[in-house]
């Protein structure tokens, strides 16, 4: 709470920042605690640590994940540390948030590669200097608790509150299994805020329940809780479900820069002011003027040079939106394909292989599945023609061109 006794310059300076960070959150529990310690930081010249957990189930982050990341930068940017807890422990149990099954178990292998992928990627937004970041892995406690340690950490939460979990209670109700240890998974993450001693934790609004159960474990531990802020689930490119790798409906923040360009182009009008005020650092009354006064096409073409211009770099953006211009208002071909390649060993004796494993073979598409649905769909050419027999069998020949959608283009190469 922002005490009265704290000088007026500390509580005008809280207020400030508070304003700022109010900013596309859905929610701050609460607002009041949260003005109190901006204020008590101010004053005493003490950086707020301001926590967020990634499990490294997936090598990729998208557009999606940098939602909370940006609100930790702006953080970063008002003088507070950013501590980036990579769930190498919780990643063995995988977070049921959102999940309507258990996930599957990764290996350490697989957990130790993604976790370098997401430092690497996390990085094109924080600040990475070691003044402003803080990374650490949380098997670094939670692998030296004892059996007494878990128990302990199990009593403070009851099975009828776990339930309430609107996660479990479907599934409990649809008569679908709930393995006893994802109920330890948000006691978990909660004992990360106990070690580090949060400030404040950070979460898409699927986090709720699991940054509200830091609260409670660190007032178990005689801390000050932290406070939580979350941030709403990025709507993917369909327009309809958040954005998913498994849903095809992403923008990954390693797409290159004309893909990310041409994707961020094909949005639906109605998600460009959550793209604009989620995505980007412009102001709210810009935000409103540019969709009220311009085209939506130049607004969208506004928005997709912002985000690749923050990770691209302005002129990429810039080269982006001309070759974007070029191929779909001249309908043209792209000055230059990429190269991809494909194995030679995966072609059978007469040169060819299946049309949808080809399509996952170079990259465009995740699954065979997602490969078979892009085909039906009639998105696939191969040398302009279009290739809609999902289970056809195709010549891999070297310089021909794979076409996928409207903006991946690939000139085949083969390889050992």
């Amino acid at each position: 709470m922002a005490s009265a006794k704290l000088p007026q310059s500390a509580l005008n300076e809280a207020k400030r920042q508070l304003d700022l960070l109010r900013r596309g959150a859905v929610q701050i529990y609460t607002e009041e605690e949260l003005l109190g310690k901006l204020a008590r930081a101010v004053h005493k010249k003490r950086p707020l640590r301001v926590k967020l957990g990634m499990d490294p189930t997936a090598p990729d982050i998208h557009l999606g994940h940098t939602v909370v990341l940006r609100k930790m930068r702006e953080f970063q940017d008002l003088g507070h540390k950013a501590v980036l807890i990579i769930g190498d422990y919780t990643a063995r149990i995988g977070d049921p948030s959102g999940a309507n099954h258990m996930r599957p178990v990764l290996s350490d292998k697989e957990i130790r590669t993604n976790a370098r992928t997401y430092l690497n990627q996390a990085g094109k937004v924080l600040d990475t200097s070691r003044r402003k970041l803080e990374v650490r892995r949380n098997g670094e406690w939670l692998a030296k608790l004892s059996f007494a340690d878990v128990l302990r950490l199990a009593a403070q939460m009851t099975v009828a509150r776990m339930l309430e979990r609107d996660t479990f209670e479907k599934r409990y109700r649809a008569g679908d299994p709930i393995g006893i240890h994802e109920f330890l998974y948000p006691l978990m993450q909660a004992y990360d805020s106990v070690v580090i001693e949060a400030d404040v934790e950070l979460g898409g609004t699927d986090q709720t329940f699991n940054c509200l159960a830091g609260r409670d474990e660190m007032r178990a531990a005689g801390l000050e809780p932290q406070i939580v802020l979350t941030m709403p689930l990025l709507v993917g490119l369909d327009g309809t479900e958040k954005m998913s790798k498994s849903k095809g409906n992403y923008v990954a923040v390693t797409d290159r820069a004309g893909e990310m360009f041409g994707k961020l182009m094909s949005i639906p009008d109605s998600l460009m002011e959550n793209y604009f005020t989620l995505l980007t650092a412009m102001p709210a009354s810009e935000i409103t003027e540019t969709l009220r006064l311009t085209h939506p096409r130049e607004a969208k073409e506004r928005l997709a040079l912002q985000i690749v211009g923050a990770y691209w770099g302005p002129e990429a953006a810039g080269e982006s939106a001309a070759e974007f211009r070029r191929i779909f208002s001249q309908k043209e071909t792209p000055s230059e394909i990429p190269e991809v390649a494909v194995r030679a060993s995966e072609l059978g004796p007469d040169g060819r292989m299946g049309l949808a494993r080809l399509v996952v073979a170079v990259g465009f598409a995740s699954t065979n599945s997602e490969a078979m649905r892009l085909i039906q769909q009639g998105g696939v050419r191969l040398d302009d023609q279009v290739a809609a027999d999902p289970k056809a069998r195709v010549a891999v020949r070297p310089g021909a061109v794979l076409r996928v959608g409207k903006r991946r283009w690939g000139k085949l190469t083969l390889t050992s």
